[in-house]
């Protein structure tokens, strides 16, 4: 009984083996070809808080620290979907200039091969940073410029070291509550003029609370709350960015360094989904949408007195609460589609005439011997280094595809128009802006904000690209956008 049983096993398995070899090894090609990859994320957060005494940006007048109230992070978030990778980091910083982040992406390509181009990094735009820098009456600080691309570049590869197997989710929330439109059109003959004597301006920024002169807003909000998750297969938190249209809130606490509410947010996130103490660490990142012309003032009626940092950790409660309540509607999976384009594009820039110089050289020769202030004077001074910007500047734009969603990145501060036009007109939904990204090239408006004036439109090193930047670059990312979609894999 048992030799015709063994015999005819053996016999049963040559002739698989020959069937196998006749039809071409579909078992063995089935065995040995190549298998779907992993969808992959990691994340790490890299201190960049700097030292006391540090020149800080966000203000016209020039502020040295004298407190940390809050640590300062490059929040690093890594994504692979085993053909791309792509790294998005957030700074707590009011803004970075190309050439330090472009040092940080050449250190990442150097030590770990990840294309520089594959890399986003922005600014929060905190108000209570170091300055990375000149602007108005504010230098950059040398010292801390120079630890910069260390550090960013860091975080980066500590989170590229985490890299572990993920799921991912993304959804869209509303926070309504906390967004204002800044710009104001007035009574006729109410605004002051211009800090180049010229009374042309048709709206003012954060006008005075409550004033009788208010008319309309001069623009619209975008309440959204965009967030991407990333968890474990197990269903631990990994990390997660979310993308806020929120210019910043403030501390009341000018010489202290903050992260502002965006690093309030990053912790209470933590705390409402229980994911503290976790190793390696859950990382929550707020990115700044298209804050421009967007603050936290509702104008119309004036606030309660605050405790400093007080309003900040309320609205950062705000925005993390509607997250967490978007993050228990998401239906998470297993694969996503990654894609990265990134190009430039050469924009003229507003340079000062004949006129406008004469008239700066005899407000600054006026103010010898002594420090310059007011408005007058620190926008002379702020003419004698456009006079001397190249005529057009490359602006640096890169456009993301995650999954569905899609991410267009601007190295401006972006008014909210353009970002709700992205939204709409872009193939990808949801879709959101991330500003201040890869660089900093002052203030975004539209054409037609431009014709109003105001603050955001006035010459200085804060805002200097020509009337029509903005066309130009929406144009671009929709087309970038595009080939995403048309390019996309099986």
């Amino acid at each position: 009984m048992f030799r015709p049983t063994f015999l005819f096993r053996r016999i049963l398995c040559l002739c698989s083996i020959v069937a196998c070899v006749l039809a071409g090894h579909p078992a063995t090609a089935a065995e040995s070809g190549p298998k779907p990859a992993s969808f992959r994320a990691g994340a790490a957060a890299s201190n960049i808080t700097p030292r006391l005494g540090v020149a800080m940006n966000g203000h016209f007048n020039d502020r040295k620290a004298v407190h940390i109230h809050d640590d300062l992070y490059a929040r690093c978030l890594l994504l692979d979907d085993g053909q791309t990778q792509i790294a998005i980091v957030v700074c707590d910083s009011c803004m970075i200039p190309r050439a330090i982040l472009d040092a940080a992406k050449q250190r990442v390509q150097e030590r770990t091969g990840l294309p520089s181009s594959h890399i986003l990094i922005s600014s929060t735009h905190t108000h209570t940073a170091p300055a990375a820098i000149g602007l108005y009456l504010t230098e950059a600080d040398k010292e801390y410029c120079e630890s910069l691309p260390g550090r960013i570049a860091d975080g980066i590869e500590r989170a590229r070291h985490n890299l572990a197997p993920a799921q991912i989710a993304w959804g869209v929330g509303q926070a309504p509550t906390e967004v204002f439109n800044r710009r104001w059109k007035m009574k006729p003959g109410t605004i002051p003029p211009n800090p180049f004597g010229k009374t042309n301006d048709l709206v003012k920024m954060n006008p005075t609370m409550e004033s009788p002169d208010l008319l309309e807003p001069a623009g619209p909000t975008d309440p959204e709350i965009s967030v991407l998750a990333l968890q474990t297969p197990e269903g631990r938190p990994i990390a997660l960015l979310a993308n806020y249209s929120l210019h910043y809130v403030g501390t009341g606490r000018d010489a202290d360094v903050s992260a502002d509410y965006f690093g309030a947010f990053a912790g209470r996130l933590e705390q409402l989904l229980r994911a503290d103490h976790q190793d390696p660490p859950f990382i929550a990142l707020l990115s700044n949408g298209t804050s421009g012309d967007i603050n936290n003032i509702n104008f119309r009626k004036k606030p309660p007195a605050s405790a400093p940092y007080e309003k900040m950790r309320q609205v950062a409660d705000v925005v993390a609460r509607e997250v967490k309540r978007v993050y228990g509607t998401l239906k998470f999976q297993e694969r996503a589609i990654l894609g990265i384009e990134q190009t430039e594009l050469a924009l003229a820039v507003r340079k000062p005439a004949g006129e406008d110089l004469a008239r700066v050289e005899e407000i600054l020769t006026e103010a010898q011997g002594r420090p310059l202030r007011g408005m007058e004077e620190i926008y002379a001074r702020e003419t004698t280094f456009l006079k001397d910007y190249p005529d057009n500047v490359p602006v640096i734009l890169q456009a993301l595809r995650i999954g569905d969603v899609g991410i267009a990145a601007i190295p401006c501060e972006v008014f909210v128009e353009l970002g709700l036009a992205i939204k709409q007109k872009s193939p990808f939904k949801p879709s959101f802006t991330i500003e201040l990204a890869n660089g900093c090239n002052g203030y975004l408006p539209t054409p037609q904000q431009h014709m109003l004036g105001g603050y955001e439109t006035w010459r200085s090193r804060a805002s200097y690209l020509e009337e029509k930047a903005s066309v130009k670059i929406v144009d671009e990312l929709l087309r970038m956008f595009g080939r995403l979609r048309v390019g996309e894999r099986p």
